[in-house]
């Protein structure tokens, strides 16, 4: 699987960036690169605190889980 990175060129200068698939991966840079990089880690904290949420929601459950692998 792969996901979408989309970077806005602002008037202000910079870039802001986000991820389509991904609700609340979005950040800011100053250059290109910047944004880039930046989207790497607002992407790592999302899926975070994700599973930070998740494991709290599940407290105290049997649960069952597995790596998912979406490569075609």
């Amino acid at each position: 699987m792969k996901l979408t990175a989309v970077f806005v060129q602002v008037p202000e200068g910079g870039y802001v960036a986000f991820v389509e698939e991904l609700p609340g991966a979005n950040t800011q840079g100053a250059t290109l690169e910047e944004a880039r990089e930046n989207l790497r880690e607002a992407v790592a904290l999302v899926v975070e605190s994700n599973r930070e949420l998740a494991e709290e929601s599940l407290h105290g459950q049997v649960v069952t889980r597995e790596p998912l692998d979406l490569s075609a």
